[in-house]
């Protein structure tokens, strides 16, 4: 396979697992919104952060009200992380490897492009954002399993899979750090909806419902904390992703060194003493090095595989 090649299955399926956490982040804090009464106000910037995106966001944007950062993150184009640059990419990628992807793929990919670009605009709004942001978690869902249940899991689904759960794992790590800022910083008008937001966290990757089967204790920050960091049997949790892409990587030729940092970055996690990471200084330099060694193995993987071609 060529390396462009894998590196745009790569990307592809980055986009696609973009797209999918973004909307996913953006409707749960949409429902909390609905949920606090109205004396509390919520930081609609928190989700930008989450992205990495306030550099670009302050430069674009005056106010950071409700409906500057939710167009930021769905439909503005100067956002690298916005469900819309997310589906173009996504579009792009996988129209130049439409031979190795199923045939069903480019069309699913294509159409939830076009939804997308129909209906952002739509999606902004209170009214219609619920409908837009489902029909995006679905659409990007349905991509998912037609590419798990109808491609050859040979080398170029390895690329696409490493790619998913790296991404995945990423936005996980990205709302525990921005929970933690938040929520461990004893702040006096937050602590009474502290079991809300908690649980808001978990709804942003629909993991309410497998903490409550799993967990079976009450909602608090340490055990959601542990649950998303560590869980080895949750999809979304950080510890199950980077499992996903080191067993992705395993079956890849030349995969010593993109797989050593995978490995550290995953022991990393899973060694963790999650009580000492329940003040908001210690979760995030926590996180930060955890997000800059998943970093590192993305440029590993680059350096290894995708630079081949120009490098000759």
């Amino acid at each position: 396979m060529l390396s462009r090649v894998a590196e745009r299955l790569y990307w592809m399926a980055r986009y696609i697992e973009r797209a999918e956490n973004t909307a996913r982040m953006v409707m749960a804090f949409s429902h909390l919104a609905l949920d606090m009464p109205r004396a509390v106000q919520l930081s609609w910037k928190s989700m930008v952060s989450t992205t990495g995106g306030d550099e670009a966001f302050d430069h674009h944007y005056q106010r950071d009200d409700e409906r500057n950062c939710v167009k930021f993150l769905l439909a503005d184009l100067d956002n690298p992380s916005s469900i819309m640059t997310s589906l173009t990419g996504a579009r792009e990628n996988v129209r130049t490897t439409r031979d190795l992807v199923p045939s069903e793929a480019w069309e699913s990919v294509n159409e939830l492009y076009l939804f997308g670009k129909a209906n952002a605009e739509s999606g902004i709004g209170k009214r219609g954002r619920y409908a837009f942001l489902s029909e995006i978690i679905s659409r990007c869902q349905q991509i998912t399993g037609l590419l798990a249940g109808t491609m050859s899991h040979d080398f170029a689904y390895d690329f696409i899979r490493s790619g998913r759960n790296l991404e995945r794992a990423d936005m996980s790590s990205r709302l525990l750090d921005v929970a933690g800022i938040g929520l461990l910083s004893n702040d006096d008008d937050m602590q009474p909806f502290e079991n809300l937001l908690w649980i808001n966290i978990l709804k942003s990757v629909s993991g309410f419902q497998m903490y409550r089967q799993h967990v079976r204790r009450r909602v608090n920050g340490a055990l959601v904390i542990q649950f998303l960091l560590q869980d080895r049997q949750f999809p979304r949790a950080v510890a199950h992703a980077l499992g996903e892409v080191e067993t992705s990587l395993s079956t890849l030729p030349r995969n010593e060194l993109p797989l050593r940092y995978i490995v550290q970055v995953k022991r990393h996690v899973q060694d963790a003493k999650v009580e000492s990471l329940l003040k908001p200084d210690e979760l995030h330099q926590f996180l930060d090095q955890i997000q800059k060694d998943m970093a590192e193995t993305h440029a590993s993987i680059t350096e290894n595989w995708f630079r081949l071609d120009r490098a000759a």
